[in-house]
């Protein structure tokens, strides 16, 4: 057990070790600098002149809203109709059928917003053309839409007073040539040269060390896994992600995937500050962050490697801890740490069964999706943090009887009224979401869908409603992963978690966005004597309160009548 924490702090040290260079080389791209990827200038220079866009065309933060809505839309339409007819396109050596349209729908959606909420299984409900010309394209797109949202943050809060914020197809276009595609190439040779498949071929047939012959899945799935960490997407190539054992092969390759999908989200947070040239703020927001995470894993791995109280009540000895739904290869140390990284930064992705954790573990699951803002995803996460900043320096302003000021701009009434229908669109979609599940669940079991109502949940009681509140909440977080006790392949869960996909990803990007681009609009104010210093530890101190007490005070019934209620019952 002492050789898998040992595990686990020296991956989360490699990472903060990546993380420095990689948000040096990230500014200088973004700042325009030389740098040694350079030699992609004229492969970009060539996507603009086809598609007759002009890079160095300055936008305001309306202009970037629009064109990034209108490509979103483009590419979910996209998807959705090739999802559809998949069965009638080439490489498809497995003959796997087309998605039925709900199914579609919910697929488009969930890869197009960065969740990848898989109500299927990779290796029969995808074709390898769809695995790798829309989920991977996606997979590529999405997480550059939230990394060029957060630039677009970023130069307003550099500049004085400025309306012009950049170009949104220059900074896309750059995060994708620049930063992921070079580090996915990367990451995908890592995973070749430690057994994960890279074929183009059907299943293969192998005989088992029990006799049995079976068949089994293969594809092209290392460079499909390195995006889906890299881009903090988290959708598995393979039904069981990366418990899998040739989707995560080894422990060289559960470092590198943990590694992978942790690096960009805390190179951002350095990045932010020698971006705006305030490394101190940055350090206040990495520290908090980091706190943050601190607070959700370790009574995580506590209580996996505690073990089951009712199986100690059998007098069975756990010594390896709580081992149900774990991968034996690397432990519920390991499990821990992934399930509270991989819900913390909106990946998703997993290497043991999120529904088999035990009912805390469960809630810190559950909390680090509701809050969304410690590390989080690829650019959202710092948007996401950035709406608490002005709500804490609104509430900071009011205690001490001044106009509140963020980054030498006034914050007033318009600013403050986005970010609070920002706080409270995550606990009504999460809830009401829960609630119709849940009504539907109790009053119409016997629905005459094509799954009934009564066969949805695989766990009675506490779990049950875990299993209902965990997948709404993953929806609005972008998250992806779930308690697959769940039944979701249905149109019932298809289509409303849908809609929670869309609010939740495009509302939270448009509410930030609008915020920074309204504040760089107004007079700069010079910093004085009574300017509230927001890279003190008492404003991060101040930030952390408020992301605290209003996650509390907006999912504390839920999480009581979910995991608090069943660790209780344990």
């Amino acid at each position: 057990m002492t050789t898998e924490i040992l595990g686990v702090i020296a991956t989360y040290g490699i990472t903060l070790l990546l993380a420095w260079p990689l948000a040096r080389y990230i500014v200088k791209v973004f700042r325009g600098d030389r740098t040694w990827s350079d030699f992609m200038s004229p492969v970009e220079r060539l996507f603009f002149k086809i598609s007759g866009i002009d890079p160095k065309e300055e936008m305001d933060w309306k202009q970037h809203m629009k064109a990034l809505l209108t490509i979103n839309l483009v590419w979910f339409v996209y998807a959705f109709f090739v999802l559809m007819f998949q069965d009638k396109l080439p490489l498809n050596p497995d003959g796997n059928p087309g998605q039925s349209a709900d199914l579609a729908f919910n697929t488009a959606i969930s890869f197009v917003v960065n969740c990848n909420l898989q109500h299927y299984a990779g290796e029969t409900g995808v074709t390898y053309f769809t695995q790798l010309f829309v989920l991977a394209f996606l997979q590529f797109v999405s997480a550059a839409t939230g990394i060029a949202a957060l630039i677009v943050v970023f130069k307003a809060m550099k500049e004085k007073t400025t309306t012009k914020l950049g170009n949104f197809w220059d900074i896309f276009l750059k995060t994708i040539t620049r930063i992921l595609l070079p580090l996915s190439v990367v990451i995908g040779l890592i995973f070749i040269f430690n057994g994960m498949p890279a074929s183009y071929a059907g299943k293969d047939t192998v005989i088992t060390m029990q006799g049995d012959t079976v068949n089994v899945s293969r594809g092209p799935a290392a460079g499909f896994v390195a995006i889906k960490h890299l881009g903090t997407n988290g959708g598995g190539f393979f039904g069981a992600n990366s418990a899998h054992p040739l989707e995560n092969p080894n422990y060289v390759t559960w470092m590198t995937e943990m590694v992978a999908q942790v690096v960009i989200p805390i190179a951002m947070v350095f990045a932010l500050g020698m971006f705006i040239q305030k490394r101190k703020f940055a350090n206040v927001i990495f520290g908090i962050m980091t706190i943050g995470m601190l607070c959700l894993l370790i009574p995580s791995i506590q209580q996996e490697v505690a073990g089951n109280p009712r199986i100690a009540q059998m007098g069975i000895q756990q010594a390896t801890g709580a081992m149900e739904g774990k991968e034996v290869r690397f432990g519920a140390a390991a499990t821990g740490y992934w399930s509270t990284v991989t819900t913390i930064i909106s990946t998703g992705s997993i290497c043991g069964w999120h529904d088999s954790t035990m009912p805390l573990t469960g809630m810190m699951q559950l909390l680090g999706m509701m809050l969304n803002c410690f590390y989080g995803g690829c650019g959202v996460g710092i948007l996401n943090y950035y709406i608490f900043i002005i709500i804490a320096v609104f509430i900071s302003g009011l205690m001490v009887g001044r106009t509140p000021e963020f980054m030498g701009h006034k914050l007033e009434a318009r600013e403050v009224k986005i970010a609070a229908l920002i706080t409270l669109l995550s606990p009504f979609l999460i809830l009401a979401g829960t609630a119709l599940s849940s009504w539907v669940v109790a009053h119409h079991p016997d629905m005459d869908w094509a799954m009934k109502p009564s066969a949805w949940l695989n766990n009675p009681s506490y779990h049950g409603f875990s299993e209902m509140l965990y997948e709404y909440t993953s929806s609005n977080a972008n998250n992806g992963s779930g308690f697959e006790g769940l039944g979701d392949g249905n149109i019932f869960w298809n289509v409303t978690t849908g809609f929670v996909l869309i609010l939740g990803r495009f509302l939270p990007i448009i509410g930030s966005v609008a915020i920074a681009g309204l504040m760089a609009s107004k007079k700069y104010i010079p910093e004085s004597a009574g300017t509230l210093r927001t890279d003190s530890l008492t404003f991060g101190a101040m930030t952390f309160a408020v992301i605290i007490i209003l996650t509390a005070l907006s999912y504390f019934p839920a999480l009581a009548l979910g995991p608090i209620a069943e660790y209780f019952s344990l």
